[in-house]
């Protein structure tokens, strides 16, 4: 479930007198935070992605999850990943669908180093749309926004990661 801020106009007066319409900048919709999903959306905090690992398998595990291992004997750990990863699929987004994020931008599927499908959506930011390809490297970046912090993804630069 997501709330978002309302983003409200306001009307600012110019030097020469004439009113000038600016609305501030929009808040993204941003997750909910619950016990169960809490360390994955505040993990950035530190500069580290946590993913859920159960501690008897050692198998990765996302979206969390309330247990794991055979017949969910186990509760699995948040537990920090390098955050690196590589673009599984994306779409570039031309369209406008929220006043916070603006067109053009990349969804992506990134899987992570750490285990063979093991996924996040996500967005990649700091590149050119045009320029993202399936394959590419990425890291984890963050935005925050209060106590949540937001997984994005960014080009490595060549010679970086793997």
């Amino acid at each position: 479930m997501y709330h978002t801020i309302e983003a409200r106009t306001r009307v600012n007066s110019s030097p020469e007198g004439i009113g000038m319409t600016t609305a501030p900048p929009a808040t993204p919709p941003l997750p909910r935070l619950t016990p169960e999903t809490e360390f994955f959306w505040t993990s950035g905090a530190d500069g580290l992605l946590r993913i859920q690992r159960c501690p008897e398998t050692g198998t990765w595990y996302h979206p969390p999850r309330p247990d794991c291992g055979p017949h969910g004997a186990y509760v699995p750990v948040p537990t920090p990943v390098s955050g690196l990863g590589t673009v599984f699929s994306f779409t570039v987004n031309r369209q406008p669908f929220l006043p916070s994020i603006v067109p053009p931008y990349v969804v992506a599927i990134v899987e992570l180093d750490e285990q063979e499908g093991l996924q996040l959506m996500t967005r990649l930011v700091n590149c050119d749309p045009e320029d993202v390809r399936i394959g590419q490297r990425v890291r984890v970046v963050f935005e925050q926004h209060g106590e949540i912090y937001l997984p994005f993804f960014e080009p490595l630069t060549d010679g970086a990661g793997r």
